[in-house]
């Protein structure tokens, strides 16, 4: 039996702003259903707000300028002292990183010392090495009064000297593949027998994400570029490096950039492809929930090895798929080639992605995780 708790979760953007960060934050609230919560965010767009996604009060704070992937706002600090005067939270659940917010929340904590906190730790700041330093004291007192650390992958907590360091406050709690967009139904299943029809004969890889550069999508085109006819290489997603992409593939027509995908288009292509490619190649690609949902479709993956990010965890290399080293194009044309010459093989990773997805990755585990870790505070 549940007792009553109230849990504040605060995120840098929920619902309806798409992210990863952002579907982790409203999968555990969803999780953590008989609880009084709410949501504090910034506003995607101007001005505050105050709605409600799923059942839950989601209070957002107008944003006037973003400064290295973060946002700011004037009226932020004032919102969130406001929302735990009015809200008395038991629990906080903050998403890291997150500096301004974090800024704000260590001044309203200093004063609720019986409030518990639990860091979920999304990744390091690595892409901004200044920021990175400059709020490092912060990061640290975060990390000290943090009653839970919540880590995505156990790869995380050791390959982050900042997880290393308070090992003891970790938890392993792994993303979980959104139910919805792993949920196949006719219609998915119609477009992918067209998808299939339309690349009769072809090796069909498939991959999608934001095209930024630690996704690494040059990579994978580079390596298209090196497979022969048999392939058909299909890039979904879009961002400020397509138009590079766009050039980079040319008038090669094995390869195809499908611009932004819906979720019905994912479904299709995650059920017509043979092949998930996921060539992300910096520790920003913490865990990869596209991956797993990929591998709850039963499709064998080829990676890129990443010291310290919870990718190489979600597929295992020689078990799920291939693994190759970071950047290495040929190396990664390589085993695509292998997968697409050795059709048991690739049965048996596929079918091992699956277990392993439906083991680790499922929502039903993931609220399991999540609940069993509050119930401990």
């Amino acid at each position: 039996m549940k007792i009553h708790m109230k849990v504040l979760h605060i995120s840098k953007y929920y619902e309806p702003f798409i992210g990863g960060v952002e579907q982790v934050a409203r999968d555990c609230a969803a999780a953590m259903d008989g609880y009084e919560q709410k949501i504090f965010c910034f506003n995607h767009e101007k001005g505050d707000a105050v709605g409600n996604v799923d059942g839950v009060e989601v209070i957002r704070a107008g944003c006037f300028a973003k400064v290295a992937s973060q946002s700011l706002s004037f009226s932020y600090g004032k919102l969130l002292k406001k929302t735990f005067r009015e809200f008395e939270p038991d629990v906080v659940i903050f998403h890291y990183p997150n500096p301004f917010g974090a800024h704000y929340l260590r001044k309203v904590l200093k004063k609720r010392p019986s409030c518990k906190l639990v860091l979920w730790w999304h990744l390091d700041i690595t892409r901004q090495k200044v920021l990175g330093k400059l709020f490092e004291g912060q990061t640290k007192w975060l990390l000290r009064r943090a009653d839970r650390v919540v880590a995505t992958s156990p790869n995380y907590i050791e390959g982050s000297r900042h997880l290393s360091s308070v090992r003891e406050k970790c938890t392993v709690i792994p993303c979980c593949a959104n139910a919805a967009r792993i949920c196949a139904d006719e219609a998915a299943r119609t477009r992918a027998e067209e998808i299939r029809a339309e690349h009769a004969g072809k090796i069909i890889c498939f991959a999608v994400g934001r095209h930024v550069p630690y996704k690494g999508m040059e990579y994978l085109i580079r390596a298209g570029k090196l497979l022969d006819e048999r392939f058909f290489v299909a890039v979904g997603g879009a961002g400020p490096l397509t138009d590079r992409l766009r050039e980079l593939a040319g008038e090669d027509k094995k390869i195809s950039l499908l611009g932004r995908v819906s979720d019905e288009d994912l479904k299709a292509w995650l059920l017509a492809c043979d092949i998930f490619c996921f060539p992300s190649v910096t520790k920003n690609e913490a865990f990869g929930i596209a991956l797993a949902e990929a591998m709850s479709f039963g499709k064998p993956a080829v990676t890129f090895t990443i010291e310290g990010s919870g990718v190489n965890y979600v597929s295992l290399d020689g078990v799920t798929g291939i693994e190759c080293p970071n950047k290495d194009v040929g190396a990664y044309a390589a085993a695509i080639r292998m997968l697409a010459e050795n059709e048991p093989l690739r049965r048996r990773y596929g079918e091992a992605a699956a277990q392993r997805a439906q083991e680790y990755f499922t929502y039903e585990r993931f609220a399991q995780n999540v609940n069993r870790m509050i119930s401990e505070l």
